[in-house]
């Protein structure tokens, strides 16, 4: 009795340091230490403009992924953290709304463009590449980040080089419906290889699980995973695409676009851009990129 009695109670603290340890984990993965961006005072802008209707509001709606480490990743307050989210809060600066003034909606890769085309929200800044299909619903500003596609594989996985040596490895390959990598990763995987899902964490469960041999995407948010996989994964670091990312807005607001574009060319000036990427993805990638230049509205 007295032996069993021991037992019970070296396994509810055992359970304990478990939750507490768990906590803390989703404490780091949730957190972001970025400075609150500057909020523009008694900003005016020209009537009709999207800028006048959102000052005048005073909110923001963000689409936004919540599933991704250092971009988009849902906090214990139920708001997102990461670069992404940190973008739209120094837009929104600029229009003189304050951080607690944003709005976020979860915009998973394959309902980004119906968000913005049934004005669910103002602005969808989730990992967004821009690429000419996705012209063709709504338009673009920036970019304001390039990344490139790579594969995610098991700490231990030594056959998977890169995207040439999958087909001869039989690789199954997961990544997102309705996403640029799973696109572009079909040149390299036979078709019934190919596996797919809404959200890049469900990828890298198929991954733990030995369900797939690789996860792909762009090599930001495979670092955000492998962070948060106390070492059950690695990058293989052979970068074979280059994903501009943008600001989607509603297709054709022109003044909209320029004025994003001209408050992140302020950002990268005034060093928010560059303390923004520091908070979130710096701490995996220290070294703050350089703001791409914009395209042109359209």
């Amino acid at each position: 009795m007295r032996l069993s009695h021991i037992a019970r109670i070296a396994a509810v603290a055992a359970a304990m340091v478990l939750t507490a340890t768990a906590c803390g984990e989703q404490a780091n993965l949730g957190s972001s230490a970025a400075p609150a961006p500057s909020v523009a005072q008694g900003v005016s802008f020209p009537a009709g403009t999207t800028m006048a209707r959102l000052n005048e509001a005073g909110t923001l709606r963000v689409g936004t992924k919540f599933d991704q480490p250092l971009f988009g990743l849902r906090g214990l307050d139920g708001n997102p953290v990461g670069f992404d989210v940190e973008i739209a809060k120094i837009i929104a600066g600029k229009l003189g709304i304050p951080a607690d003034g944003v709005t976020y909606t979860e915009t998973p890769t394959r309902i980004r463009e119906d968000t913005i085309a049934n004005n669910q929200v103002d602005v969808v800044v989730a990992t967004y590449t821009i690429n000419a299909a996705r012209k063709e619903r709504v338009s673009f500003a920036g970019p304001y980040y390039v990344a490139g596609q790579d594969l995610m594989v098991a700490s231990g996985n030594t056959t998977i080089t890169g995207p040439d040596s999958l087909r001869a490895a039989n690789a199954r390959v997961c990544s997102v419906s309705g996403s640029t990598p799973a696109k572009n990763i079909e040149k390299y995987v036979d078709p019934a290889n190919i596996v797919l899902f809404d959200v890049y964490s469900k990828c890298a469960d198929a991954l733990r699980n030995g369900q797939v041999e690789a996860v792909t995407t762009d090599n930001v948010i495979l670092l955000g995973l492998v962070d948060s996989s106390q070492g059950a994964f690695k990058l293989v670091g052979q970068q074979f695409t280059e994903e501009p990312y943008g600001v989607g807005i509603a297709k054709g607001d022109v003044a909209f676009c320029q004025f994003i574009n001209q408050t992140l060319q302020e950002a990268a000036a005034d060093g928010s851009y560059q303390a923004a990427w520091a908070a979130t993805a710096g701490k995996v990638q220290p070294e703050a990129p350089t703001l791409p230049p914009a395209d042109a509205c359209s």
